[in-house]
């Protein structure tokens, strides 16, 4: 049995305005076993936080650990373990900027999964829907108009972020065997997309029969089905055959708005994906017509944080950021904090993150019976939002299951 002790920690997870008073945090083998102010053990191991602000690791609602580079189209053919190498070393970074669990929305396998988990090298902890469920001619086939290469193989190609099928056992098949493969839910990309080729914004991909098909396949599983969309046509579509989560979401309506506030469905906005590609895209390697499509969305999806903050909307934190760009994936924080309370941006990252993940209790959180993900921050968030980026520079601890990743030689 391992017990650690942290000292004087002031918490901060989002639920309230201002830290708590000192805790004590009792942690037995990667567990929070007590949390109080008379909280204590008898161990050797023991850490005083006294002047940081202490905070559940980070949630990203929203990655791509596979997309090593950002011409998709590319990085899909890309030998195998030269992707896994990549991606091994793009976890790693993530977890050093403090997020201890992420959510991968297209590529990631159970072989990534496996290796973070048993310590082939250091990554946050994996929540993966396999590949992404894409039609002919939708977001992630990458093949341009003339194009017409078999695209079976994209579903073997550890680069490829989704897989193509076509007509109602097409799509169920392709459910059962992300499924099958290790899935933990089902996404479609249920609208056009910014990255791919042949499919603007608006583009409503797959019929209602097939959305209806991955749903009743996702349930049967125990599982949910989630959507990359845009326009209020496209979610509200997916909305009515069942899916249980939005991703994006930038030109939703006023009126599904208070729609999904009413019925408890998660949205995770990306909107540093947009300002960094805007800006530095090309540069990556995102070919120019996918650069012309992001005024479409950019503006939209920052108008919105406010309207959804104040309808109630459960938000998760999503950064979406492809290859060379993936530093910015802290980046979130103070864009989000131009719009919403610091508070309100801190919950998407931590108790509401585990919401989307359906993890609550688990993680996003400093209580009994959570992994011990924390970190601690030379600062408060709170008050400074820029404290949660720079490469996660201002964090002299993070702990990834009690297991301390980074500690400065301070503590």
């Amino acid at each position: 049995m391992t017990l650690i002790l942290l000292k004087n920690a002031r918490i901060v997870d989002g639920v309230a305005s201002e830290p708590t008073d000192p805790m004590g945090i009792v942690i037995e083998d990667g567990m929070i076993r007590e949390v109080g102010p008379n909280a204590t053990a008898k161990t050797d191991l023991v850490m005083d936080l006294a002047g940081l602000t202490v905070m559940p690791g980070l949630i990203d609602c929203h990655v791509h650990v596979i997309a090593t580079t950002a011409n998709l189209g590319l990085n899909a053919v890309l030998p195998p373990s030269l992707v896994a190498a990549r991606s091994s070393v793009l976890m790693r970074n993530m977890v050093m900027r403090g997020f201890t669990t992420v959510r991968d929305l297209g590529g990631a396998d159970r072989g990534l999964q496996l290796a973070v988990e048993e310590g082939a090298f250091v990554g946050p902890r994996l929540v993966i829907c396999g590949k992404a469920l894409s039609q002919t001619g939708g977001h992630t086939d990458y093949r341009g108009p003339y194009d017409s290469r078999d695209i079976s193989w994209y579903a073997q190609s550890l680069g490829a972020m989704g897989r193509i099928c076509d007509g109602v056992a097409d799509v169920q098949r392709a459910a059962r065997d992300e499924i099958k493969n290790g899935a933990q839910f089902v996404k479609a990309m249920a609208d056009g997309g910014i990255s791919s080729p042949s499919d603007p914004v608006g583009y409503l991909v797959f019929s209602v029969d097939e959305l209806k098909a991955m749903v009743e396949i996702a349930k049967g599983f125990g599982t949910y089905a989630t959507g990359h969309l845009y326009t209020d046509e496209a979610i509200v579509r997916a909305l009515d055959c069942g899916f249980e989560c939005i991703e994006h979401g930038n030109l939703i309506s006023d009126a599904t708005i208070l729609r999904i506030a009413k019925e408890g469905i998660p949205l995770v906005p990306t909107n540093i994906t947009y300002d960094v590609l805007a800006k530095s895209g090309a540069h990556f390697g995102l070919l120019s017509e996918s650069v012309a499509k992001i005024a479409d969305v950019r503006e939209a999806g920052l108008a919105r944080l406010e309207k959804m903050h104040a309808a109630g909307v459960v938000m998760g934190y999503g950064s979406d950021l492809l290859g060379g760009m993936q530093t910015e994936q802290s980046g979130e924080f103070p864009l989000r904090g131009r719009y919403i309370p610091a508070d309100a941006v801190i919950r998407s990252a931590t108790v509401d993150a585990a919401k989307v993940l359906r993890m609550e209790g688990k993680i996003g959180t400093i209580a009994p019976g959570a992994f011990a993900d924390i970190i601690a921050v030379d600062g408060n968030p709170l008050q400074n939002l820029d404290l949660l980026t720079a490469q996660g520079a201002h964090m002299p601890l993070i702990m990834k299951g009690g297991k301390a990743v980074k500690k400065t030689a301070a503590l």
